[in-house]
Formats: structure tokens, C-alpha cells, sequence
């Protein structure tokens, strides 16, 4: 496949009329470092966006921001800590785990996947912090969606369709987003030898409380023992984490009160500044799997099924490798080798429809033979047939259709 890289935005509509003319496929990336996810793509062309560059706007007392899609993410996050600010999505950087290297990651690419971090259940997705976009669509129309305030109410939100499109629908140049101000102090409090079947409702009641919490994981022993902090990997045992966030006396008065709560569950202990962001980033990044090329599953599902999952799992592939996050609300299972389809009959068997398994990381024979996104239920691949069948971008408003249109609201 040959590479184009792009520099200028001229250069996309070029490049998406010639496709057009000669009917050719591309493939757009920025970077590259989540090439790996989703179906082998076997275009002849592609478009390499990293060049697109540099912050166009950023203004901290308005938190908001806008880029060019090929910046840097870790570019991004340094900017905004020199204004005590950040990415309150948590964005998770996949590079090592997916064979790369680390900070390579692009602003299009974190919300063209619509990736978020351990702290998604609080601070919401990334697409929830997207504002508007700038880019071209598959017809190499230039458009603009979205805006640069918060409270937008001027006509559909299209610029969500971007986020977890990966690349699908349009190409994105230039994404307009939200930024939050840096907490003052983030602490983590750690609760030992905690059972799996005992996670989720401990997890679960410190996100009820009153207390503010940020993010709660929970890691067994095996994954704790791979952390290089101290705190996680020396007891040797499972550990659950709560997040605590916010003003100095804040935090400190929560830590102690959730201390109090969990006192008769077991040992306790507390990670302060760089070792609680440390740790939060190790799992976010889901770094215990990095450094192989096992199958990675990363599964979305309700809380409470997140134990008789794991066990259905283990029950017929005793080595697989696992750890919750987002509450139990989000669970990473590494199959091991030797499984014909890297495990996902057993993974969506155990799902039991109750929720959604992406493979992260499989070989392309492995990506090329499986569904790596879940598949989407018979009656909605009927809809979305139709809808193509009859979809018909130069005559939409055909005189037939206006009629119906007109009909329909007389009716009403």
C-alpha cells in the first residue's frame, strides 16, 4: 500500500477526487498506533494525516481547544499543564500495547476510537468532550460541525458521529474540545485481597457514597505483580482502587471517610501524587498486557455481570489473564495462544448478549477471520441493508420524496 503525507488540506480533497474518479479504496491514519484494531485494511492507498499540526486555537479561561488532527495527544497534555488544565477523559495511550511505542498517539486518532480512560465513569467519553469538527467527506466536501462552546444547541450534534467512527464517515482535520481544570491533589486509596466476587460490590458502594469518586479498578494478584509501584506489586495480592480527586482538604477528608467505610474489609493503604497518576495510568493503558501478542479483548458490560463472566471464562480457558475497570463496568481478558479464533466464541457466549467485546490485539489472519467489533444484532443489520439499498446521495429530494414529506406533515 502507498502512503501519502498530507501537509496541507488541499492535499485530502486531491486525493479523496482521484479516489472518487477511479472509484479506488484509502485508509486514513495519523500516526498508526491503532492500526492494529479492527479488520486488516487492504486498500492501495492511504492518507497519513500526522502532518497535519499544531494547536489553533486554546483558550484556558474559555476551556476550550482546538488542533490539528495529526498533534500529538502527549503534545496536547503538556500544553494544558502549563495552564494547570487537561483531557478529563483520561485519554489511554495503546501504543506499547499494541506493539508501538508510547506517546505516538494523535488527537484524531484518540476521538476517532473514541477512546477514554479509567476515568470515563466520572468525567464521561471523549466523544462527550468533543465540540466541533473540521474535515472533508467522502465526497470531498469541506464541512464544519459543532462549535466552540459548551452549550450548543444550534441544529443536530453531528460532530458526535465522528468519535468511534475510525475514520469511517469523514475525514477529521482540525476538532475543536473541552478541557478541565488539574485537580489540586489526586490520592488513591487501596483495599488488599479482595476476592473477585467481592470487587464489584465494594467498587460499587464507594461509587454510591457521597464521596466523589473518580475511578475504582480492581486487579488480581498476577496483574498487581507486573505494576512497578511498590504499593501494588509487594503484598503479592489483589488490589482494588478508588480515585479521589479535588482540593487538598477535600481530598484528605474523602480519603479518610472511605478509609472508614472499607476499615473491616481488609488492609488498606493510600497512593498520593505521582504514584496514584502513575498507577492510574498503568491501568487505563492496560499496561500488564504489553509485550506480547496474545489476543486482548477489552469488554463493556453491566457491573454486576463482571464476576460470573470472568468466571464463565476461566472456566474453559484457565490461563486467560484479566482485570476490571470503570467500576466492573469494563473488563480486559487476555486469551492465551492456541485457540482457533483467539477466544471470541468464548468471550460473546459468556456475554450472553449482555453487553459489547472489541478485540484490541489479534494477528491479521486472527482480525481477517473474526468479527474484532461486536456484532450488531440480525434486526439492525436488516435496517442498516435497507437503508443502504435505498439511499440515494444525488436525488434525495426528488419529487416523490417531497410529496411524501408533504403528506406526512398535513397528517400530523
Amino acid at each position: 500500500m502507498q502512503i501519502s503525507k498530507i501537509t496541507e488540506e488541499q492535499q485530502i480533497a486531491d486525493m479523496l477526487d482521484w479516489a472518487l474518479a477511479g472509484k479506488h479504496g484509502l485508509t486514513i491514519q495519523g500516526a498508526g498506533s491503532k492500526a492494529g484494531i479492527g479488520r486488516p485494511v487492504t486498500t492501495e492507498q492511504g492518507l497519513d494525516l500526522s502532518g497535519l499540526t499544531g494547536v489553533e486555537m486554546y483558550e484556558p479561561a474559555e476551556l476550550v481547544m482546538k488542533a490539528k488532527a495529526g498533534t500529538k495527544v502527549s503534545e496536547i497534555q503538556s500544553l494544558l499543564r502549563q495552564s494547570e488544565q487537561r483531557l478529563a477523559f483520561d485519554p489511554p495511550d495503546y501504543g506499547p500495547l499494541l506493539g508501538g511505542t508510547a506517546e505516538a498517539g494523535t488527537l484524531g486518532g484518540i476521538f476517532s476510537a473514541n477512546l477514554s480512560g479509567s476515568a470515563r465513569i466520572k468525567a464521561g467519553s471523549a466523544r462527550d468532550h468533543l465540540l466541533g469538527v473540521q474535515g472533508f467527506t467522502g465526497r470531498a466536501q469541506a464541512f464544519q460541525t459543532g462549535s466552540r462552546v459548551m452549550k450548543n444547541v444550534t441544529g443536530y450534534d453531528l460532530c458526535k458521529l465522528v468519535a468511534g467512527s475510525y475514520g469511517t464517515l469523514a475525514i477529521a482535520t482540525s476538532l475543536t474540545f473541552k478541557v478541565l481544570p488539574r485537580p489540586e491533589k489526586t490520592r488513591t486509596v487501596l483495599l488488599y485481597d479482595v476476592p473477585l466476587e467481592k470487587a464489584q460490590p465494594l467498587m460499587n458502594r464507594g461509587l454510591s457514597s457521597v464521596h466523589d469518586i473518580a475511578a475504582a479498578a480492581w486487579l488480581p494478584a498476577d496483574i498487581a505483580a507486573t505494576c512497578d509501584i511498590e504499593y501494588i506489586r509487594g503484598p503479592g495480592k489483589s488490589v482494588l482502587a478508588l480515585k479521589i480527586e479535588g482540593p487538598g482538604p477535600s481530598a484528605e477528608f474523602r480519603c479518610t471517610a472511605i478509609r472508614e467505610m472499607l476499615a473491616g474489609e481488609g488492609a488498606l493503604e493510600e497512593l498520593h501524587g505521582h504514584n496514584s497518576e502513575s498507577f492510574w495510568r498503568f491501568v487505563s493503558n492496560a499496561s500488564a498486557f504489553a509485550g506480547n501478542n496474545k489476543p486482548l479483548w477489552k469488554l463493556s458490560l453491566p457491573p454486576a455481570n463482571a464476576a460470573p463472566f470472568i468466571a464463565a471464562i476461566r472456566d474453559k480457558a484457565a490461563e486467560a489473564d484479566y482485570f476490571l475497570d470503570w467500576g466492573g463496568g469494563l473488563v480486559w481478558v487476555q486469551m492465551p495462544d492456541g485457540l482457533a479464533d483467539g477466544g471470541a466464541t468464548l468471550v460473546r457466549d459468556a456475554l450472553s448478549g449482555a453487553g459489547h467485546a472489541t478485540l484490541i490485539r489479534g494477528s491479521e489472519a486472527l482480525r481477517g477471520k473474526i468479527a474484532p467489533f461486536q456484532p450488531q444484532p440480525t434486526a439492525i443489520q436488516k435496517i442498516n441493508a435497507r437503508i443502504k439499498d435505498g439511499f440515494d446521495p444525488e436525488n434525495i429530494l426528488n419529487p416523490g420524496r417531497m410529496y411524501a414529506v408533504e403528506e406526512m406533515k398535513a397528517r400530523v
